[in-house]
């Protein structure tokens, strides 16, 4: 089983780890316990060995699930979990406003004030029922607490021994920089895909530079690369897909003619196309682990394919080039 370290931490991870933002329900349509379950049990048959979750997937219903399917095995699994998203009270940044799984009106604020961090660790604790934590991460940065705050809580987590490593989400190379000096920063978790490569310009760089891993969320671009997602898709009520830049018409049109100029390659080796984007999303430099969201055990058995894919530099190069003619408006 390979097993890939996530930057000065020494924690050990999968190459693919399961992205448990489905599994909360909440922009994704819903989600059926039972079969996120059977997916997170099915995760070891196959490979994948951790999981990343965050409270404000379904408010609290992802890491839920993620502590009942755990329970009795959590030794086998690393549990990355994430803070600084508050559906309760405003202090900290307005973020945005949502409906809940219930269709309740709630304002999201990003805060990552120490001691919120601190309790906020104690509930993700509570819910995924376990005593630790793999990798805690900011989930989006605070611009009304300074850095050093977050990171002092982190430290303190860290010597209480409730997490093993810090990490952080959607940080750019000044918010890492600072984040740095206050604890060991393990990982940036970043958007990254064919279609959404900015971070090659300098997060890449800055953690290939200082040894902090990156993890890769929606590399399928949240099921665009999978090339299943047609012009008259149904989308299920909830979804918020269809209103994201990717997702629109001419934008889908052209991704899915990328897609089949490369579907000859995914055919030739006896994969999906999902297994192929995958694949090339981890021979990307300073990419340590690709997160790939799944709601059935199926979804897990296709996504961990992508491990046994093994792509020739020559092949990443010949998906490069036609990438390199594929133009996207996403103003």
């Amino acid at each position: 089983m390979e097993k890939r370290t996530l930057g000065k931490s020494g924690l050990p991870v999968s190459p693919i780890a399961l992205g448990a933002w489905a599994i909360g329900g909440w922009m994704w349509g819903g989600a059926d316990k039972k079969d996120s379950i059977r997916a997170i049990h099915a995760c070891l048959d196959h490979g994948i060995t951790s999981i990343d979750t965050a409270p404000i997937y379904g408010f609290g219903h992802s890491e839920q699930v993620v502590g009942e399917a755990i329970k009795g095995s959590r030794d086998r699994y690393e549990i990355m979990t994430k803070a600084g998203m508050r559906w309760e009270g405003t202090e900290g940044e307005y973020f945005f406003t949502t409906n809940d799984n219930s269709g309740i009106h709630r304002d999201i604020y990003k805060y990552s004030g120490r001691d919120s961090l601190i309790a906020e660790c104690e509930e993700s604790l509570k819910r995924l029922g376990t005593d630790y934590i793999d990798l805690y991460q900011i989930h989006w940065p605070d611009q009304t607490t300074p850095i050093e705050e977050a990171m002092e809580a982190f430290r303190i987590l860290m010597e209480q021994g409730k997490i093993r490593a810090a990490g952080v989400s959607n940080y750019s190379v000044e918010q890492m920089e600072q984040a740095s000096g206050g604890v060991e920063l393990s990982s940036n978790q970043v958007p990254y895909s064919m279609v959404r490569r900015e971070i090659e310009q300098d997060v890449v760089p800055w953690c290939l530079d200082n040894n902090c891993g990156i993890l890769a969320y929606s590399p399928l671009q949240r099921g665009l690369l999978t090339g299943k997602i047609t012009p008259d898709y149904p989308f299920a009520p909830g979804d918020s897909r269809p209103e994201t830049p990717h997702f629109k018409i001419n934008n889908l049109i052209h991704t899915n003619k990328f897609l089949d100029k490369i579907r000859p390659m995914a055919d030739e080796k006896g994969a999906t196309l999902s297994q192929l984007v995958i694949a090339w999303t981890l021979r990307q430099l300073g990419i340590t682990v690709a997160l790939v969201g799944a709601r059935t055990e199926q979804q897990v058995v296709q996504n961990a394919g992508a491990m046994n894919l093994s792509l020739s530099d020559a092949e990443v190069e010949s998906i490069g080039r036609k990438l390199e003619k594929l133009h996207l408006n996403l103003d």
